[in-house]
């Protein structure tokens, strides 16, 4: 008998209760994996609410998690007993121990602890494939990246300016301003006293960004759409805000020509070959301390209503984690 955060019904923090589960002996291509710490992310939050539906009741949430290996499943033959891996994307990460397909995790290199790899997985590789792949960056270009003191905002704002673009940050206090300021970022908007399209204009002469990294969703998508030079890429890659309402798609046009789209890090994590492009640049640039995972909040898994409630409430700042 192990334990682990389960709900029984989607709702506020309080549904999320510390229970006696059993795990089992992992099938073919699995393992047992025993976890020390797993990262906290807003589509955890989602899963709570019932914005994304769960399939069954009780259901463990988490996407993110660090462990050993534990046993084998048969037909595992990259990886030992002992190994340390991490993955992101596999709900079910709110667990002291858990099972899961041995073709989603990653071994994680001595130099990176335990808990850098809980907190750099999920947010990491959506930085990854929002620079890379939904908008190659490129050196020189603007971009607009939203919630830039959290904890996908932090790499991402380190590693756009690695790849030479001048980066403009959204944030909520004076307070974040700075510490996005620290990570990467040349401007930032506070966008609770400026308009955020008006600012953007003013800190790129008039031209505009080449792309919007939108986490926040309903709130900021016209705002997004405004900033944007003409053949601008918008990415509303979030819903912190609640999902984007239903548009017209001919707005697009007489603002310059726009692409919108919605991306999700499970598509980009989909195939062995995907997962292990992101994960590699993501451990080499971690590795060699050109992207620095800030981990400002750690709670104990069994608190993990506590952790809910400052993310929602806007505390917090970086990654958060949560130890096992």
């Amino acid at each position: 008998m192990t334990k682990a955060i389960r709900i029984h019904e989607t709702g506020g923090p309080e549904v999320l209760r510390w229970e006696d589960v059993e795990v089992g002996s992992p099938a073919a291509g699995q393992v047992r994996l025993r976890q020390t710490a797993c990262g906290l992310n807003y589509i955890d939050v989602y899963g709570r609410t019932g914005l994304y539906p769960m399939a069954k009741f009780p259901a463990v949430l988490g996407m993110e998690a660090v462990g050993v290996v534990e046993v084998l499943g048969a037909n595992v033959d990259n990886l030992a007993v002992g190994d340390r891996v991490a993955y992101a994307m596999q709900i079910g990460a709110y667990a002291e121990q858990r099972l899961i397909d041995a073709k989603h995790l990653v071994k994680i290199p001595d130099g990176i602890s335990d808990e850098t790899a809980a907190a750099m997985m999920l947010k990491g590789l959506t930085a990854h494939y929002l620079l890379f792949r939904t908008y190659p960056v490129q050196p020189g270009d603007a971009i607009l990246v939203y919630a830039a003191a959290g904890g996908v905002g932090l790499i991402l704002c380190q590693w756009a300016k690695l790849l030479g673009a001048t980066v403009i940050g959204c944030v909520g206090s004076e307070e974040k301003s700075e510490l996005a300021k620290q990570n990467g970022c040349d401007h930032t908007i506070l966008y609770r006293e400026e308009d955020i399209p008006s600012r953007v204009r003013e800190l790129t002469n008039g031209i505009g960004v080449a792309a919007a990294y939108d986490s926040i969703g309903k709130a900021t998508f016209e705002a997004s759409l405004d900033s944007l030079r003409p053949f601008g890429v918008l990415a509303t890659y979030g819903n912190a805000s609640g999902p984007v309402e239903p548009f017209n798609p001919g707005i697009l046009a007489p603002k310059g020509s726009l692409y919108v789209t919605r991306p999700t890090l499970g598509t980009h994590v989909s195939t062995r070959e995907l997962l292990t492009e992101g994960t590699d640049r993501l451990i080499d640039v971690v590795s060699s301390g050109e992207v620095k995972i800030q981990i400002n909040q750690t709670f104990a898994l069994a608190d993990c209503a506590d952790a809910h409630r400052a993310l929602e409430a806007r505390e917090t700042t970086g990654s958060t984690i949560l130890t096992i």
